[in-house]
């Protein structure tokens, strides 16, 4: 029986656990008080709008094993090969060696303070996709004035396939996610308009066509190609945006009620932080296996393996699958 160290706690970490809790003892490390932050931060998910705080309780109870031991509010802050093992060192002074280490760091999602042109921090008209999905788990959308909104407006591509802030990669995700949120929108408030502004949609998945369609036909939904250069604030507490419709080569001026950044997803400090230490980072600060087609869980360290989008962005489904991948690939 081996000694194996998760680092997250996370659908990933969750997931990969229980499967190696079958035959070794597993230490799953988590920095934040409770597993699954980032799925408890949504409502629902994609494409099928099941609650993502069943899918959390689900994957939670997978911890209730005899051979994993949950370590939360405990953030890894080393990690060094040892005698043929793995040291894990911690924030709290613990040191403890493994025989393997599965790293399960997630991600982190882009600082929209960092676009000044677009106002976010600046205006309060200016949320991001977080923010708004904080607001459809309470069943309310306002305006800065806590009054229904007439209009909200959805940027693509905040900090994603944007050379200007250095990340040229696509977050994968955040196309059905406006689309997602658009619907839960106009289902909470049928008489707001909702504009999606987009560069091309990248609708990848079983069933996220069908969700754009009925996003148009069902709920009125109204898609723009074309690019935000700048948000300003009104005297009446909306945005006014300096737009383009790339489509039809015209210029457009629009104000709306809130303007929503669809935040990419970046890698993690933890990711950024361990895979330097270990040798293993890669583009854009992400984990970097061995090989995407056959060894995409192993890395160039023995006994250090990696699983979900600490290596890239990734869906909750596809980061699940993954971890049984990865969890395969360590019995």
């Amino acid at each position: 029986m081996k000694n194996i160290a998760i680092i997250g706690a996370g659908p990933a970490g969750i997931e990969a656990a229980s499967i190696l809790a079958s035959q070794h003892k597993v230490t799953l490390f988590e920095k934040e008080e409770r597993p699954l932050t980032n799925i408890r931060n949504k409502a629902m998910l994609f494409p099928d709008f099941s609650s993502a705080e069943e899918l959390a309780d689900q994957l939670e109870a997978k911890l209730q094993h005899p051979n994993i031991t949950l370590l939360a509010q405990t953030a890894v802050t080393g990690l060094q090969r040892q005698d043929g093992g793995w040291q894990v060192t911690d924030d709290k002074g613990g040191r403890q060696t493994f025989d393997q280490v599965l790293l399960t760091t997630g991600y982190r999602v882009f600082d929209a303070s960092r676009k000044e042109e677009l106002g976010y921090g600046i205006y309060k008209g200016v949320i991001t996709s977080l923010d708004l999905e904080k607001m459809v788990k309470e069943g309310r959308i306002v305006n800065t004035m806590g009054d229904t909104p007439k209009q909200i407006v959805f940027l693509q591509c905040v900090g994603s396939r944007d050379e200007k802030s250095g990340n040229n990669y696509c977050s994968k995700v955040c196309c059905v996610t406006a689309v997602k949120q658009a619907i839960e929108v106009k289902k909470l408030s049928p008489s707001t308009n909702v504009h999606i502004f987009y560069m091309d949609l990248r609708m990848w998945g079983q069933g996220f066509e069908e969700m754009y369609r009925t996003a148009q036909e069902e709920y009125n939904v109204r898609f723009v190609r074309g690019r935000i250069s700048e948000a300003a604030a009104t005297y009446d507490g909306r945005v006014q945006l300096k737009a383009e419709d790339t489509l039809m080569g015209l210029p457009l001026n629009m104000n709306t009620d809130l303007l929503v950044l669809m935040v990419g997803m970046c890698a993690s400090d933890g990711t950024q932080q361990l895979a330097k230490a270990t040798g293993i980072d890669g583009l854009y600060g992400f984990a970097q296996s061995k090989d995407e087609h056959l060894n995409d869980n192993l890395t160039s360290q023995e006994g250090l393996f990696v699983a979900g989008s600490c290596k890239r962005p990734m869906s909750v489904n596809d980061t699940i699958q993954d971890a049984r991948s990865a969890a395969l690939a360590m019995l």
